[in-house]
């Protein structure tokens, strides 16, 4: 019996301390499968914490949704990246992100989870950037405010998303989605005549992947924050700067170790399946077998890099023939 209320006593702490993420399967119809994440002190009974909507890129895309915490919000909230936030986390399957099923996914968790409606935010990367796009615009008096990296769209229409605060940002030397697709946007949204709530930063000399850094630093949930759609003209905050430099510290004061959260379901304690650092991750060797179809292009979006990095570990160029059953050094 000692031994039982010791063990208490020991958990007890990290019981009270644990944030909760949920997953959820088949759940919404028309929908995607999503992680939930509530923060601490979140109360089901208050409406006081903001929502974050997070839409991955191509590379997560699939059916096990453990692919989902291989990056971006999610993981960062693993590593010890502190969002007092409800997070939504959908999976894409394949294709493109569709605002409509995103839309089914965001009215079911606030029918059933307590949230600040008016503080509703969404960001993405990449095919989530295209996403963050099309969402905006398709929905832009639910959303306070929008970031969208490395990303795209192809829109009839650019002049709903001059109604909210949106920052872009773009790599110059990014060779996945052409600077230009970003640039485009922000072409559209100037010939609709307003660009008063835009923010556009471009990234001199920076990749695609590079911008991941992005999910891991408070400036980016500080500035969503900043938002609401209760602000009398939706003005833009532009007391915020994400460049090179601050990028640099994404990482910092992350614990290497993740930090406990709660399987909602079950209610033990579980963590991720990868507990080093996204610098050492990085660092680690891990190769792709090469199979029938699969371009320098394809595997390099597949496992969140580039071409010209695919060649420099594995000391091809850009033309060198694949063939099936070779092992390629991703990273």
């Amino acid at each position: 019996m000692k031994k039982i209320l010791f063990l208490l006593l020991l958990i007890s702490p990290i019981i009270g301390f644990a944030q909760t993420l949920k997953s959820f399967r088949n759940t919404v119809s028309d929908g995607y499968n999503f992680w939930l994440y509530t923060p601490p002190g979140y109360d089901s009974t208050v409406n006081d914490k903001p929502i974050v909507l997070f839409l991955h890129g191509a590379s997560l895309c699939g059916n096990d949704l453990n692919q989902v915490r291989r990056y971006g919000t999610i993981n960062a909230l693993e590593r010890g990246r502190k969002v007092d936030a409800v997070v939504i986390a959908p999976q894409n399957p394949g294709g493109s992100w569709q605002p409509d099923k995103l839309m089914n996914v965001v009215k079911w968790v606030e029918e059933h989870y307590a949230g600040d409606t008016n503080r509703f935010y969404v960001l993405g990367m990449s095919m989530g950037g295209y996403g963050t796009f099309n969402f905006t615009a398709a929905y832009p008096d639910k959303v306070a405010a929008a970031m969208a990296l490395c990303g795209g769209a192809h829109l009839s229409s650019y002049c709903s998303l001059t109604k909210v605060p949106l920052w872009i940002m773009h790599g110059t030397a990014d060779k996945a989605v052409s600077f230009s697709e970003s640039q485009k946007i922000v072409n559209g949204m100037i010939a609709c005549g307003d660009t008063s709530r835009l923010i556009f930063t471009k990234l001199p000399g920076m990749n695609h992947s590079q911008l991941a850094q992005i999910f891991y630093l408070d400036e980016t949930y500080d500035w969503l924050f900043k938002h609401s759609l209760t602000d009398s003209a939706r003005t833009v905050n532009r007391d915020y700067v994400i460049n090179r430099e601050v990028m640099g510290k994404a990482y910092q004061n992350l614990t290497r170790e993740n930090i406990p959260i709660l399987n909602g379901s079950t209610g033990k304690v579980v963590t991720s399946t990868n507990s080093s650092s996204p610098s050492q991750s990085s660092a680690s060797k891990k190769y792709h077998t090469v199979k029938k179809g699969d371009t320098l292009s394809q595997i390099a979006r597949k496992y969140h890099t580039t071409v010209a990095k695919l060649c420099k570990l594995n000391h091809i160029k850009e033309t060198t023939i694949l063939s099936i059953g070779r092992k390629l050094r991703v990273r």
